[in-house]
């Protein structure tokens, strides 16, 4: 297996709901004019709080600060898991990562961010844990970093490097987990198709905030996904663990799931046929780190 430190260097912000009109044409250059910005890592999430960017720093540029936007202090780099023939991990998105990838940096103390595609995870880590993260993960991996979009590999230190294994791990939080009843599709979009469906996603984004019901279903399964959103306040980024908690459980039932960090809080989507067994997991989980 192949871990893959990407070029980008990561912004997290949170964009106040009553602040989305301001932030109306930078939002509609990045989303449907890549070519007229020099970024090439953006993502935006819509929650009943707020709206979450992760953005690249070329993307962070064209963000105008405002008391509408908050900004995580970190930097973090993204980071991808592939085989050896160079197709994307997929099928069970982050349970298929949950015991190489997620488990061992929870372990070393390391925080990280989900987010999964259609195609791919991608897992961040704050800058500064890079070398912890390298570190930890080498052993189970053949690790690459991008530079000028070329794969280099990172040389395997099999010292110790100072790091040691956490003797001492705190107890994780125990955080609430709810399900609403929103279904989801999960679906992807070739780019070149994209101008045939922008002022549907504009009017999505901006105005109606609801997709027409004949274009819900674009999957040839047509399977629905249901949201777990896990925290009842506000998660931060300095616990660590909080991934593992929801990802592990999962993975040990062999359960898919995509997984979405935001700002404020973590979701995963299940299949919506096994919503019930995903909560029961999920409980008995909170029950064993309660106890």
């Amino acid at each position: 297996m192949e871990l893959h430190i990407l070029e980008h260097r990561v912004r997290v912000l949170s964009l106040a709901r009553p602040g989305l009109w301001l932030y109306t044409h930078p939002l509609i250059k990045l989303l449907f004019l890549p070519r007229r910005s020099r970024c090439k890592f953006f993502s935006l999430t819509e929650t009943p709080e707020d709206y979450t960017l992760m953005v690249d720093e070329e993307g962070f540029k064209e963000l105008p600060p405002s008391e509408f936007l908050q900004v995580a202090e970190a930097t973090w780099l993204v980071m991808n898991v592939s085989s050896h023939s160079g197709a994307a991990v997929q099928a069970a998105g982050v349970t298929k990562i949950a015991r190489s990838v997620i488990a061992p940096l929870a372990e070393h103390h390391v925080s990280v961010l989900m987010l999964s595609t259609y195609q791919t995870d991608f897992i961040l880590v704050r800058e500064q844990d890079l070398a912890l993260v390298i570190h930890t993960l080498a052993q189970e991996f053949d690790i690459y970093r991008e530079v000028g979009g070329e794969p280099v590999p990172v040389a395997r230190d099999d010292s110790s490097n100072g790091f040691t294994r956490a003797q001492h791990v705190p107890s994780p939080t125990v955080h609430p987990v709810q399900s609403p009843q929103n279904r989801f599709c999960v679906l992807t979009l070739d780019p070149e198709t994209l101008p045939a469906i922008a002022t549907t996603l504009i009017d999505v984004l901006f105005y109606s905030h609801r997709f027409p019901s004949n274009l819900l279903l674009t999957s040839s399964s047509g399977e629905l996904w249901r949201m777990v959103r896990i925290g009842g306040q506000p998660l931060g980024f300095d616990e660590c663990g909080i991934v593992a908690q929801i990802a592990g459980p999962l993975a040990a039932a062999d359960i898919s799931a995509y997984y979405i960090s935001t700002f404020n809080f973590d979701h995963a989507l299940v299949p919506e046929d096994g919503i019930g067994s995903v909560i029961e997991v999920l409980q008995r989980r909170q029950e064993g780190l309660g106890s």
